[in-house]
């Protein structure tokens, strides 16, 4: 079993949901949003859904630092891997973000926790693209491999040619975009919804990358790299199965994805996982109305530790 791999992160930032509720100024293109009115317990169900999946990463070995969510006007605080991105040899990587509510969920405190328990070299911020309505909505706009540097990116209005363009020549990535539907001709709004890289394998819906010829170059990258691409269903996308996150835990690489998505693999695709990581479903029903799982609770830390 691996131990160590650039691309499993062995620490992660999770924000603890107060005032969860499904966001209605990122519905109009998220169409994994659920349609559902306002409910009081909604909160307090995301709240023990979210403090239950941290211990659960805790207890396989992953370093979880949880900070509160307590501002109310940031519904979507849940998912902080949108606002900002860490990486190797000391960078971090703040973003511009399409919804104002989602721009309040920067945070300095989160900041200042890296640059004093991690090795912090740089922050390149790229939130002053906002006021040209240019976003780039971190690794949920962007699924990063970090051993081949290329980042794969669905083409969106979250996703701007000219920001991604920038990030790439800064923190040396590959850009290799391509446009995404589900079956019903609805753009994907986030490229990590679509596809999840591992260390020695991908999940991907290689049937909603709608170019045949774009299709066929994704595949033949993943494939060049040595890893097995586990293909999904659109029906296998909708409930969350490409939004997972490999991570480094005590006994070696494991796999978060929520009890939804894992229910939805089939034996042998869980068995091709088995073959490289251990999966670990943690049960966040709640918060998967807002229309994102597990991948998005998720903020990989790519640094070097100061303990």
């Amino acid at each position: 079993m691996i131990r160590s791999s650039v691309q499993a992160p062995g620490a992660v930032i999770m924000v603890r949901p107060h005032h969860f509720t499904v966001n209605t100024e990122t519905a109009a293109d998220n169409a994994f949003q659920a349609n559902v009115a306002p409910d009081a317990s909604h909160a307090k169900q995301a709240y023990a859904e979210h403090s239950r999946a941290a211990e659960v990463l805790r207890d396989h070995g992953v370093r979880v630092h949880v900070f509160e969510g307590d501002n109310p006007e940031t519904p979507d605080c849940v998912f902080p891997n949108n606002w900002f991105s860490t990486h190797a040899g000391g960078h971090v990587a703040v973003y511009p973000m399409k919804a104002a509510n989602r721009r309040l969920e920067r945070r300095q405190d989160i900041l200042e926790m890296l640059k004093s328990d991690y090795r912090v070299q740089d922050i390149i911020d790229y939130s002053g693209l906002e006021a040209d309505g240019l976003f780039l909505e971190g690794t949920g706009a962007m699924v990063l491999d970090h051993i081949e540097r290329v980042a794969y990116a669905v083409e969106s209005d979250r996703t701007n040619p000219i920001a991604l363009e920038r990030f790439c020549t800064h923190f040396n990535f590959e850009p290799m975009v391509f446009a995404a539907a589900d079956t019903s001709g609805a753009s994907i709004y986030h490229t990590n919804v679509l596809m999840c890289i591992g260390t020695g394998y991908a999940l991907i819906s290689t049937a909603m990358i709608t170019d045949p010829a774009r299709r066929a170059e994704v595949v033949a990258r993943l494939e060049a790299s040595g890893r097995d691409v586990i293909d999904l269903t659109d029906a296998q996308i909708a409930q969350f199965a490409g939004n997972a996150i490999e991570l480094m835990g005590r006994e070696g690489p494991v796999l978060a994805l929520s009890q939804t998505a894992y229910d939805a693999l089939t034996g042998d695709q869980i068995a091709r996982i088995q073959a490289h990581a251990e999966p670990v479903p943690l049960e966040i029903p709640t918060i998967e109305m807002a229309g994102g799982s597990v991948r998005c609770t998720i903020a990989g830390i790519h640094l070097t530790s100061r303990i």
